[in-house]
């Protein structure tokens, strides 16, 4: 991201707003202005002072396209068309499930996830799926959630900083990288399990914070290299989420089985390093990623052996 600095003009006098940039509530305390400008830093962005109850609004139409406003107890996204901040959600609702002895949550189903896991979320986003996976993986294990968009990237971190994950819990690690790079450096088989959940190709009405996902989100289309180094960092499962709407899963090689029709949300997976088959032809028209295999939500884990816990 090209960051200028705050409140240039143009050759008529306009103010040129930088994309990004980083400021305080309107009555902000000593500590809070010293948070926000070593955020500002560690970020590499502008930091824009803000008068005491001066508008965010004069912010955003003079300085900055995007504002990351740092609150008591909260960093909140803003932009024109509104703002959000970390929120735990529909998470904080599959957690209490999980942990009242409900087993249906479809992730953990497809992607085999137990005690002690080490999983990569490529696509940290709003840090639901990573905060439920981190309740199953529990205090043993492990979860890294990537996120290449800075804005989400700042916004969450910040979020998952102060969430109380319970002692039941492994603490969520945001990473702000393009996840194809992070995979890049990452040794085979760092991982049980690598997970994707692409942006839709076709977006439906969204709630709000959905939204403002979508227009901060950095679209790159999961590619037949990506899921490569994917399928070279995960020792069982690299698990890809999509949609009924969406051709990304086809494009992969990845064909939905029929399931039912009152849901949205499709997924695929392959095997990881230790269930590779050495003679599939991959798209990339080599032996590479063994036959993949998609269902929908409802339909139970299955693939090369491999139970719907990820046991064999």
């Amino acid at each position: 991201m090209r960051v200028s600095g705050p409140r240039e003009t143009n050759t008529v006098n306009q103010p040129i707003r930088v994309p990004l940039a980083v400021t305080t509530s309107g009555k902000p305390e000593e500590n809070l202005i010293r948070r926000a400008r070593q955020a500002a830093r560690d970020w590499k962005l502008p930091f824009l002072p803000r008068r005491k109850k001066e508008p965010l609004a004069r912010l955003l139409e003079t300085g900055a396209e995007a504002l990351l406003v740092f609150e008591q107890g909260a960093v909140r996204l803003w932009d024109g068309e509104g703002s959000f901040s970390f929120n735990p959600g529909m998470a904080h609702l599959r957690r209490l499930r999980i942990l009242s002895g409900q087993e249906d949550d479809a992730l953990v189903r497809v992607a085999g996830l137990r005690s002690g896991d080490a999983v990569l979320d490529c696509t940290l986003g709003l840090g639901q799926d990573a905060l439920v996976a981190a309740l199953v993986v529990g205090p043993s294990g492990r979860v890294v959630g990537v996120e290449r968009s800075l804005a989400l990237y700042a916004v969450v971190s910040e979020g998952l900083a102060s969430y109380d994950h319970g002692p039941a819990s492994a603490r969520v690690e945001p990473v702000y990288a393009d996840a194809r790079e992070y995979l890049r450096s990452l040794p085979s088989g760092s991982f049980d399990v690598v997970f994707f959940d692409p942006m839709f190709e076709k977006p439906k009405k969204s709630q709000p914070a959905f939204e403002m996902l979508r227009r901060f989100a950095e679209y790159a289309p999961l590619t037949p290299e990506t899921l490569e180094e994917a399928c070279r960092v995960a020792r069982r499962w690299v698990v890809v989420k999509g949609s009924k709407h969406s051709e990304d899963l086809k494009k992969l090689g990845l064909v939905a089985e029929a399931g039912s029709r009152y849901t949205s949300v499709i997924w695929g997976r392959v095997p990881g390093g230790e269930g590779r088959a050495e003679n599939y032809v991959s798209p990339l028209g080599g032996p590479s990623l063994p036959t993949g295999e998609s269902f929908a939500d409802e339909a139970p884990a299955r693939s090369c052996g491999i139970n719907s816990r990820g046991e064999r």
